[in-house]
Order: structure tokens, then C-alpha cells, then sequence
């Protein structure tokens, strides 16, 4: 794919000011300030093993909680995500990826076929991870799937630790993401018998 697959998105709200910019064809290289540690350190990953150039400043209700900073990047991603593939032309549109960190395995599954879907059974022991509660996981993979017009699976395969099921997930979904929106060579057109996604 010749033409770079890129976006920036900005948001503002009374609860949040997003700016991201992202790279689908990049080095995984990041730049990462949402003011939630947690958060900041899942995308980091998201960004590394996925290969996707990602910068993202967020200035959020912090003081509240994490709720709508995490919901409202979620948003921000999955539409920068919808606007670097562009018409989708010549991609896999599937991907998937079973991904172990010590004992947790977490399974993730995508279909970037312009309709929004989310299902997941990810759990989790305790309320926060650092400043970030452990809810806002579903929050922002649900927020991501409805902006990105994507369907979205995880299915938790085993684990016990909180922080190794969440980095699982985020990683799995990088890898997902990539398969999903690399070329493949004899897919002409949109890999569709409807013609568009």
C-alpha cells in the first residue's frame, strides 16, 4: 500500500481535550499522556506490538476518576482507526491472536467490516489498576469497536493476575489489529461480496 495509512483525530468536550495522531504502517513507536499511568502504559504496548506510530496528549476529569478520560480516548482511537484504512481496499479484514503473559492467555478476534459489535468475558479480581478502574477495560474496547466500526472478541482462555490479564488483552488486540489491516496481495478490491465495508 503506497499511500501512507495515517489520521489525527481531536476531541473536546467539557470532560475531555484529546489530540492522537496514529500511524497504521509505522515502527511502534509512541508518544503516550493520558494522565492515567495504567492507561498510558497499555497503550505504550498496544503501540509497540501492534507497529503502529501512535501519539496521544489527553487533559481529562481526572479529578472525578478515569472514566470518561479512558471512554473518550477509546472513541478517539477506534475513529482515527476508521479513518487511516480509508475504504479498506486490499486488506486482510480478519485477525486474531491468542497472546500468554505468565499465566494469563487472552484471545482476541477483529472484523473490520464497518459494523460495531462487542463481546468479551475478560475478569478481574479488583477494582483498580493503578489509578484506573478495572471496568474502564470494557469501557474502552466497547467506545474503540462503536467508533471504528469493528467487531470486537476477547475471550479470556485462563488467568489470575489483574495487570497480566489486561496487558494480555491490549496486546492481542494489537496483534489482531495488525493481521487485520495488512495487504494481502490477492485481494483485489474490498474483501467483501457486498463490494464496500
Amino acid at each position: 500500500m503506497s499511500t501512507p495509512r495515517t489520521a489525527a483525530v481531536s476531541r473536546k468536550t467539557k470532560e475531555t481535550d484529546i489530540s492522537l495522531t496514529l500511524n497504521l504502517d509505522g515502527a511502534g513507536e509512541s508518544r503516550i499522556d493520558s494522565g492515567v499511568g495504567f492507561f498510558d502504559h497499555m497503550l505504550n504496548g498496544f503501540a509497540r506490538h501492534g507497529l503502529f506510530d501512535l501519539t496521544l496528549s489527553c487533559t481529562g476529569d481526572l479529578q472525578v476518576d478515569s472514566h470518561h478520560t479512558v471512554e473518550d480516548c477509546g472513541i478517539v482511537l477506534g475513529t482515527a482507526i476508521r479513518e487511516a484504512l480509508g475504504d479498506k481496499a486490499g486488506i486482510r479484514r480478519f485477525g486474531s491472536a491468542i497472546l500468554p503473559m505468565d499465566e494469563a492467555l487472552v484471545l482476541c478476534a477483529i472484523d473490520l467490516s464497518g459494523r460495531a459489535y462487542f463481546c468479551s468475558d475478560l475478569a478481574f479480581r479488583d477494582p483498580m489498576l493503578g489509578t484506573m478502574q478495572t471496568q474502564m477495560v470494557k469501557e474502552f474496547f466497547y467506545a474503540l469497536s462503536s467508533a471504528a466500526g469493528m467487531n470486537l472478541h476477547f475471550q479470556m482462555i485462563r488467568g489470575e493476575n489483574d495487570h497480566h490479564i489486561c496487558e494480555c488483552a491490549f496486546k492481542a488486540f494489537a496483534k489482531a489489529l495488525d493481521q487485520a489491516t495488512q495487504a494481502d496481495p490477492r485481494v483485489s478490491g474490498v474483501w467483501s461480496t457486498k463490494g464496500s465495508l
